[in-house]
């Protein structure tokens, strides 16, 4: 059994690194700083989370708040598996914590390669209207 769990975490591993180099470098969706940027943030408080690439975790709070998470290094796959888990013994997601690709082998959720997280930028949303 083990021995199986070290084969799926290496797969994961394997299709993470490959998906990287297949996908193309989108920039993330227009936003303005508002603030400056903490290093945590309240569990309770995130209402969903947005994958914008590799390297982008858009977390949006109760109240409609948006903290961007701009990880210090590119997390492979994490785009393409657009999920993520994360564990944390506190009631806050810090920039010190790792959040973990999950990917989808026949519908059961495996945790991939770690990564850690940048510090919560409070971003809001740049209208393209005129």
């Amino acid at each position: 059994m083990r021995t199986s769990f070290i084969g799926v975490a290496a797969l994961a591993l394997l299709t993470g690194g490959a998906t990287a180099g297949i996908s193309a470098k989108k920039e993330p969706a227009p936003v303005r700083a508002v603030g400056e940027p903490v290093n945590c943030v309240s569990l309770n408080q995130i209402r969903s989370t947005k994958v914008i690439d590799n390297s982008t975790i858009d977390f949006k709070m109760a109240g409609g708040k948006i903290y961007r998470n701009s990880l210090p290094s590119s997390c492979p796959g994490l785009k393409f598996e657009d999920r993520f888990s994360y564990r944390t013994s506190l009631n806050q997601l810090c920039n010190v914590d790792i959040v973990r690709v999950l990917h989808d082998y026949g519908g059961r959720l495996t945790e991939g390669v770690g990564c850690g997280l940048g510090k919560f930028q409070p971003v809001e949303k740049i209208s393209s209207a005129p």
